[in-house]
């Protein structure tokens, strides 16, 4: 047991559960207590000050120099108070990551005195390198400067940096010395302001006292979790993020006895720990379990507004991973770490309040409020029919690409499921001209046990096969992947709905115009908006064959290459569609595109070079390593006389070395692959070549690799295997 796998396994094996500390404090006592939020403000801040800051918020207006400057003097007090000694702007890049520079809280005097100092000017903005991140082309290599700028609707916040003190994070958005967006955050918010509008004016139809509109998030988050020692042992794990060769373990997740299991000790632990600094940071995570597949498990937030729900699912995943090496542990986001079981995924759970508290997307049995609810719920729809190709480009990746329509993510396919009593609804809605939406009566199941209280029925099943799916008063779009920034799928998703918005408002008014009952008017239209829409609603199975041919013949699009699926950004109506939102112009779009396909030939050309790397300097030199040792044994038997008991040791002999032949063959003929590509100079071009002659060696190398695996000695195989990976204790 020389190996490295065995050394990182004898660590692995001694780890027990980090005792994790409990807060003496109730939740409520010490929720947000890292957040410079509205309690503080209020406490921090002289009245004018706070009320600026907080109509700006309300209404997206603008603070001016003097009111930051009062901000930046209160968050300085305040941070300092709690031990931080830096202020970053925390803002999000499109690298995919989070992106800090920590300035001190001090200058020095012209005496060489150092003075505590925050103004509001540093508040406001700071001058990160724009030509070091993602630019897609806006910018020139020796054109580096660019802007953050502090986005006040989502609080400023502590990070623990451990022994090294605390920081005081800013969000905020980064934009390019042009103005273009350079970020996830400054095309969102725009979205987010065009629903607003675009809500509130169709909400008007129906309550004057509706003067806003909050669209609203759950993001679900899936993640896998392994040991720490036992991660660095896996070369392609620490440069890929997923696992490139691996033989299923005889015990996978077949007995299904993972999902809502008991909860490791070790990941338990950590899943305290990072829940307790979570909640200091105003996070709402409410929710852990065990998921489907052995080592994967979930956490899920209660609802926020988007924007903040964004940046704090982006600050947990920072935290998770942080945390997770305090516990000896390392998590997984990549969307498929693992072949052959469950991958993860970033369930968003989205909806839209008013500011007089009412859910957009809540059905009600009032006449009224019915045709409000389906007036949105249609509009819905029919935006995702109208633009199913665009919110499909919103999800792409090259980790995504390896989960969706795996059975355990649902297909390339974007469809809409809604219920069969919504759907009845509907189908009433165009066949009679009826406006009845039956919330359904309490339906309760006669268990035969007195002891246990009646258990209420909802009116519809749910379906975790549908990309895009009503669960009662929201939609849930299972298919983004775990790794995503979900600003990107709410940012399509959110401009989408304005727009489809506008345009009913635009039809509605023409038939006021002409003198049409108000009501009447809006049942027409709903009528008109769910025929045209209503191919893109299934019900059924989406990980069956039978959908993929039906959904052919509906005309729904299936793009299963991410390159193709790119390509939608850059298409006329797309362009013209952001443009008329005010969500990104015709450079901005033009330039993601470039970025997400440079990405996307990164992700795959690093896979690409783990497997050569992994398939030629570990798994072939061991294989012939271990050939030797039975060619060795072969000939002592020949020796002996035992021919016949030899010839079993010389087949595997040369299933090795047929095996082998092939993965060299496959390697060489990647490399090749890999080398056309890269002559291309075309990013489209190179990247559909990443996606097809480049990936299509990936497969065939793997099933000699892993087949290989059952023959070399366990003793030998260089690789920790899955069923040492997969089941954390």
């Amino acid at each position: 047991m020389s190996n490295f796998r065995f050394k990182a396994l004898e660590v692995a094996q001694t780890r027990h559960a980090v005792p994790v500390a409990a807060p003496t404090e109730r939740v409520g006592d010490f929720f947000g207590s890292y957040t410079f939020n509205s309690e503080v403000m209020r406490a921090l801040l002289s009245p004018e000050a706070y009320l600026k800051v907080t109509e700006a918020i309300n209404t997206n207006g603008q603070i001016d120099r003097n009111i930051a400057d009062e901000v930046a003097g209160a968050m300085k007090s305040w941070a300092t108070s709690k031990g931080a000694t830096h202020y970053t702007h925390w803002f999000q890049p499109l690298t995919g990551e989070t992106a800090e520079k920590h300035d001190a809280f001090f200058d020095i005097t012209v005496e060489g005195k150092a003075v505590e100092k925050f103004k509001g000017s540093a508040l406001v903005q700071q001058e990160p390198d724009a030509s070091s991140f993602p630019n897609g082309g806006l910018r020139n290599t020796f054109e580096a400067r660019g802007y953050t700028g502090w986005d006040p609707s989502s609080p400023a916040f502590l990070m623990d940096n451990g022994a090294g003190g605390k920081t005081l994070c800013i969000p905020s958005v980064f934009i390019s010395y042009t103005g273009e967006a350079l970020d996830y955050k400054t095309p969102l918010l725009k979205a987010l302001n065009a629903l607003d509008k675009a809500a509130t004016a169709v909400c008007q139809y129906f309550d004057r006292n509706i003067t806003k509109v909050t669209p609203t998030l759950g993001p679900e988050q899936e993640y896998f979790v392994v040991d720490r020692a036992l991660f660095y042992a896996r070369p392609d794990l620490v440069l890929a993020g997923r696992t490139v060769f691996g033989h299923a373990p005889a015990r996978g997740q077949q007995l299904e006895d993972h999902y809502f299991g008991s909860i490791p000790p070790r990941v338990n632990a950590f899943m305290v720990d990072f829940e307790f600094e979570s909640m200091k940071l105003g996070m709402p995570v409410r929710t852990r379990h065990n998921e489907v597949a052995p080592g994967q498990f979930e956490v899920a937030p209660t609802f926020e507004e988007v924007n903040l729900a964004v940046d704090h699912n982006a600050l947990l995943m920072d935290l998770m991973e942080k945390i997770s090496e305090k516990h000896n542990l390392k998590v997984l986001f990549h969307e498929k770490p693992f072949a052959g079981v469950n991958g993860s995924g970033k369930h968003n759970n989205w909806s839209m309040g008013t500011n007089t508290g009412v859910n957009l997307l809540a059905p009600s049995t009032k006449p009224k409020e019915s045709l409000r609810f389906l007036t949105f719920l249609v509009n819905v729809v029919k935006a995702v029919h109208d633009n199913a190709d665009l919110l499909r480009a919103s999800i792409a990746s090259a980790g995504n690409e390896h989960r969706l329509g795996a059975n355990e993510a649902p297909p390339a396919i974007v469809s809409v499921f809604l219920g069969e009593a919504l759907t009845q609804t509907l189908n009433d809605l165009e066949t009679k001209s009826e406006v009845t939406v039956n919330k359904g009566d309490n339906v309760y199941y006669k268990l035969g046990l007195n002891r246990i209280p009646s258990l209420m029925r909802d009116n519809t099943d749910r379906n975790r096969t549908s990309p895009f799916a009503f669960t009662g008063n929201k939609f849930e779009f299972r298919a983004v992947g775990s790794s995503a920034n979900s600003a990107s799928t709410m940012t399509v998703l959110n401009a989408i709905v304005a727009d489809q918005l506008h345009k009913f408002k635009f039809d509605l008014d023409a038939r006021l115009a002409r003198g049409e009952k108000k009501e009447l008017a809006i049942v027409d239209i709903l009528k008109d908006y769910y025929a045209n829409s209503k191919r893109i609603l299934f019900e059924g199975n989406g990980y069956s064959d039978e959908w993929v041919e039906e959904a052919a013949n509906r005309g729904l699009s299936n793009i299963k290459s991410s390159p193709e699926a790119l390509g939608v950004f850059v298409q006329p109506e797309s362009l013209a569609l952001f443009e008329r939102t005010g969500v990104m112009n015709h450079a901005e779009v033009e330039s993601r595109y470039e970025i997400e396909l440079e990405k996307y030939i990164k992700n795959v050309q690093i896979e690409s070079r783990v497997m050569g790397d992994l398939a030629m300097n570990h798994v072939v030199s061991t294989a012939l390593k271990y050939q030797n040792k039975l060619a060795e044994t072969a000939r002592n038997l020949v020796e002996l006389g035992m021919t016949a008991e030899a010839e079993p040791i010389k087949d595997i002999l040369r299933e090795i070395s047929t095996r082998v032949i092939v993965i060299k063959k496959g390697v060489e003929a990647m490399i090749e692959s890999r080398k056309k590509a890269n002559n291309v100079t075309d990013t489209r071009e190179r990247a559909k070549l990443y996606a097809t002659e480049v990936k299509n060696h990936f497969d065939p190398i793997r099933y000699e690799v892993d087949k290989l695996e059952e023959v070399v000695d366990d003793e030998d195989w260089p690789l920790v295997k899955y069923r040492e990976l997969l089941f954390v204790k």
